[in-house]
């Protein structure tokens, strides 16, 4: 009996701790019979799910599409949450929320930057640690806002941007608890930004 159980408790470890970390974009069809509609405010905009040691979540990307036209559709807020597939069910492990500031000249969209948002194990400790960025652009179409958050064991850690002409009124803050993060994801984040910087023409720093 107990030589059975101790198989059993070593075929269970295994098990977990062989757990492929997995991720992968939602198609509108995955993301109609997952039923995912439901727990964002928005129109999903983009859906993941991924899975690791922790489970197997689903993500979802939401912006509110307040002004659709044939150029471009305008958003006003936006909202991510990420839930955990839970015995049927989900339950929420965070969610962000932000919409457009009162500035001059005037925020006119708010978007997800899809193409630098990722959900990798990047630290290799068997759990994905996502990254969400998004931008605001003003009515006269430039950047304003860059937000970059990485969440590391369901903890929100922010890099907040402020692209302006002037030096008085440019900014490139993290958040005090940045720098606890675990050196690859630093190095991953700091790579990140140098990327935006060369691709979107950003300068994302202080003065």
């Amino acid at each position: 009996m107990k030589k059975y159980i101790l198989i059993l408790l070593s075929f269970s470890s295994s098990f977990i701790f062989s757990q492929k970390i997995e991720s992968h974009r939602l198609t509108k069809q995955e993301i109609a019979q997952r039923e995912l509609e439901n727990l964002t405010d928005f129109p999903i905009y983009r859906a993941f799910e991924f899975s690791d040691k922790g489970g197997v979540y689903e993500l979802v990307l939401g912006e509110n599409q307040k002004t659709i036209s044939k150029k471009d559709t305008l958003n006003t807020k936006i909202q991510a949450i990420c839930v955990i597939n839970d015995h049927g069910g989900f339950l929420e492990k965070w969610r962000i929320n932000d919409l457009l500031e009162d500035t001059l000249p005037k925020e006119k969209n708010i978007w997800f930057w899809t193409k630098y948002c990722s959900t990798k194990d990047i630290d290799g400790d068997g759990y994905i640690e996502p990254v969400i960025v998004y931008g605001t652009r003003n009515e006269d179409g430039y950047i304003r806002r860059v937000k970059i958050i990485t969440v590391y064991k369901n903890k929100k850690y922010v890099i907040r941007a402020v692209e302006c002409d002037f030096d008085n009124c440019r900014s490139f803050e993290k958040d005090q608890s940045w720098n606890t993060l675990p050196q690859k994801i630093k190095t991953y984040i700091n790579q990140l930004t140098e990327k935006m910087r060369k691709e979107q023409n950003v300068l994302l720093k202080n003065g």
